[in-house]
């Protein structure tokens, strides 16, 4: 019901001010009632439980009651105010007493921010390049040979063969600058395969060749962006000795390898089909996490809107707990105290701020929320993956949490598909490579 007018000034942008008023009267019964309530129980030395004189329990509790009871009024006040005047608030109001209010009232200035207003551009307008990639037979070629190289076993080659790519080599090595050995730069009985890129070339290129009971002496530049930073671009002498060497063995693609990797139909083309649906899983997923973005940077360059500073502010501090909690986890000594200054945070903080605030404003405007059906539906395809799907439906199911984020997935997916209804599409084939090299 309405109770008041409501009078609310525009201060700039988004910033808002209403002024409150309040009764004495009614302030001061609230606090009296709040203390007997409060002498019922109280305990004081001297005293029995609930024997405690009122004007005992008012000079020890009254200070703090009156600040409770102040409190609540102004801000039941505040929300009456913000209500009657359909205002979506963000943030906390500054609150503030105001000087010379007539006897028996008291005033307050309650200075906040609302929501803006987002004035949605002509999205028939907006270009949004469109992504598919499919799943080529090279590109099962190439996990094919992953699993395979998982699984490589190795046998002792003769003394006289020379170590060669694909090999695998038991060397002890030094490396001195200036004649001095540094960190990492010695080992004995050391495994590596000779053309993995493990070692750097120039060591990989000194070994191959090689031959068991060989040593040899060469030099190594480290590159300048080398992760040893007190060897980073200097030069260096190594000596290498050959222990072993041993052969390298990959499975044959057959029905051994299938079985052995646990595939249901253990044949060559149970094994292919089964990599295939995997990696179409995958592209799947990063096909429509780039269109997504892509949806995103067009929808949001097509909204005008002020930020609440409350949101961005809000948001800034989210991002530098993580990142505080990052740190600490990488073991970084009072990560707590660790100054983030607020600008490194900042455009993203206010990145995310818009675009929430525009994909909430097209969700309520065109009906994008989630539906019951949806959220079964992703559900249950995520789970698909899994050995027992009915389990893991269950765990997402359980947990409030967990069902948040999926309505965030859903309701994205929606807005993906709302905007790509309406934008301009330019669709645009990438190969699987490209796909999966991207972060």
């Amino acid at each position: 019901k309405s109770i008041m007018a409501v009078t609310v000034e525009t201060l700039e942008k988004l910033e808002r001010k209403i002024t409150l008023t309040l009764p004495v009267g009614v302030i001061q019964s609230e606090v009296d009632a709040r203390l007997k309530k409060l002498a019922r129980t109280v305990k004081m030395d001297g005293f029995r439980p609930g024997k405690v004189p009122m004007n005992v329990v008012a000079q020890r509790y009254g200070y703090s009651v009156h600040y409770e009871v102040m409190n609540d009024k102004v801000g039941q006040a505040f929300s009456a105010a913000a209500n009657e005047a359909k205002l979506r608030v963000a943030g906390q109001p500054r609150i503030s007493e105001k000087e010379g209010a007539p006897e028996g009232e008291m005033t307050f200035d309650a200075v906040f921010e609302v929501y803006p207003e987002i004035i949605f551009g002509d999205l028939t307008t907006a270009e949004v390049e469109k992504i598919s990639a499919d799943v080529s037979d090279a590109a099962i070629d190439k996990t094919l040979d992953i699993l395979r190289k998982q699984r490589r076993t190795f046998s002792q080659r003769a003394m006289d063969a020379a170590a060669q790519d694909g090999d695998r080599a038991t060397i002890d090595f030094e490396g001195k600058v200036d004649g001095e050995t540094f960190a990492g730069g010695k080992a004995d009985d050391f495994q590596f395969l000779i053309g993995d890129g493990q070692m750097l070339k120039e060591f990989e290129d000194a070994v191959r060749g090689m031959k068991t009971g060989e040593s040899k002496t060469f030099p190594l530049s480290f590159p300048a962006d080398y992760h040893g930073q007190d060897v980073a671009g200097k030069q260096a002498d190594f000596m290498v000795t050959v222990k072993k060497l041993e052969a390298a063995h990959l499975p044959e693609v057959n029905e051994a390898l299938a079985k052995s990797l646990g595939i249901a139909d253990a044949s060559v083309e149970g094994l292919r089909s089964d990599i295939k649906k995997n990696l179409e899983r995958e592209v799947k997923f990063r096909v429509l996490a780039r269109n997504k973005a892509a949806v995103m940077d067009a929808l949001v360059s097509k909204a005008e809107l002020d930020l609440p500073n409350a949101s961005v502010q809000d948001e800034l501090e989210r991002m530098i707990t993580a990142a505080r909690a990052d740190l600490k986890q990488r073991g970084v000594k009072d990560a707590d105290k660790a100054p983030i200054p607020d600008d490194v945070f900042r455009p993203q903080a206010e990145k995310r701020v818009r675009l929430g605030l525009v994909v909430a404003d097209l969700v309520r405007a065109n009906n994008l929320q989630a539906k019951p059906e949806q959220l079964k539906a992703h559900i249950e395809e995520l789970s698909a993956s899994y050995e027992k799907p009915q389990d893991v439906v269950k765990w997402y199911l359980s947990d409030n949490r967990r069902m948040a984020e999926i309505e965030g997935v859903v309701i994205e997916n929606n807005v993906t598909d709302y905007v790509l209804s309406k934008a301009k599409v330019i669709e645009k084939e990438v190969s699987f490579d490209e796909l999966m090299a991207q972060n």
